[in-house]
């Protein structure tokens, strides 16, 4: 689950920059805390106090974890900021697929957010399946991670960054 008392920067549009969103978790007690300001709920959570969240004073997001399928929220894209994507383990690639549904499936236009077991490996990949924001594993190097942002500088396929492969932009 991601953590939000230690994440305090995000990698945003490719600067390290202050997290001005709080993760709202759900305890295994059950009882849970919503902050004042911008939040991001568990989809779960989102789904069982629409009416209560849509009365909240700052931007409400949702989280979608990797066994929750972006359809689940197809319709109702139009009223949400953002949609963080948890990846809860570094080899579960199903995050990768749900920002490419929700970018060229779904047109969602919001912040998309890589959370959870992020690290620099994955950052250029996520950027070119749609993600726009990056909450790194705590106790990773922001500045060494948004480095290697641009280790790369050609990509021979299409993607969501760039729909065309290298051959047609020659």
């Amino acid at each position: 689950m991601p953590n939000d008392s230690t994440q305090h920067c995000i990698i945003k549009d490719g600067i390290i920059q202050p997290d001005h969103w709080h993760l709202v978790t759900i305890p295994e007690t059950g009882n849970y805390d919503i902050p004042p300001g911008d939040i991001i709920v568990p989809l779960k959570l989102w789904q069982e106090q629409a009416d209560t969240l849509s009365q909240h004073p700052g931007k409400v997001g949702i989280w979608i974890n990797s066994h929750e399928e972006p359809e689940w929220i197809a319709d109702k894209l139009r009223q949400l900021p953002l949609i963080a994507i948890n990846f809860p383990i570094f080899t579960d690639g199903r995050g990768y697929s749900y920002a490419r549904l929700l970018r060229e499936r779904y047109h969602f236009q919001g912040e998309i957010r890589a959370i959870g077991d992020v690290t620099q490996d994955q950052l250029f990949y996520m950027r070119r399946c749609g993600f726009d924001s990056f909450a790194l594993k705590e106790g990773k190097d922001m500045e060494t991670a948004l480095n290697g942002l641009a280790t790369i500088s050609q990509s021979y396929q299409a993607a969501v960054d760039q729909p065309q492969p290298l051959f047609r932009r020659r």
